[in-house]
């Protein structure tokens, strides 16, 4: 059987590393370089629709589990959840500021960069709570029956990045995080 806290922990440093590019590309755009705004799309198009449609909702299956054996998580687990909201949000209106950018729309470079850094901080500190505070917690206080229910929650489907058959669309990202991580 897979190992539910390392499949969440795996999906939390490959997001991580999504992030991370982002953010290399939005110094490029702060810069009045050339970013390439395809790619930045596709991060986010990804983190939006596979994190937010199969990570985030295991996660509140998780959370929902965890408040049941420990009570005192109600607060934080409660902030993470809105965390979640704020993420989906940001993620949206940054996504239409890049589609709007590579349909040569004019948007405000400090509306871009206003954008992205909301979404960054708070998809940052998001990962860094669940890592530090959430995951050692499940680990200790969720039972097989709770982790069957997280799977049950939403059907692991294939992920179209990182996953064994790439989806068109992402696969000049995936050979430019290969790219990468073979450079470091």
């Amino acid at each position: 059987m897979v190992d539910p806290i390392s499949v969440w922990h795996g999906e939390h440093m490959r997001f991580a590393r999504l992030l991370d590019f982002f953010e290399r590309q939005m110094l490029a755009f702060h810069d009045g370089e050339h970013p390439n705004y395809e790619l930045m799309r596709d991060v986010v198009h990804y983190l939006h629709h596979f994190a937010d449609r199969h990570h985030h909702p295991r996660e509140d299956v998780a959370f929902a589990r965890l408040i049941k054996r420990d009570p005192d998580l109600q607060i934080g687990i409660s902030r993470l959840l809105q965390e979640h909201r704020v993420i989906n949000a940001a993620g949206e209106l940054l996504l239409k500021y890049l589609d709007d950018i590579l349909e040569d729309a004019v948007v405000e470079r400090l509306t871009v960069e206003a954008a992205a850094a909301t979404y960054l901080v708070y998809y940052r500190h998001h990962l860094a709570v669940e890592e530090d505070d959430v995951l050692p917690r499940a680990a200790q206080l969720l039972t097989p029956e709770d982790w069957a229910a997280v799977a049950a929650a939403v059907p692991a489907g294939f992920d179209p990045l990182f996953g064994d058959d790439i989806a068109a669309r992402y696969r000049d990202l995936r050979e430019q995080i290969i790219r990468e991580t073979t450079a470091a």
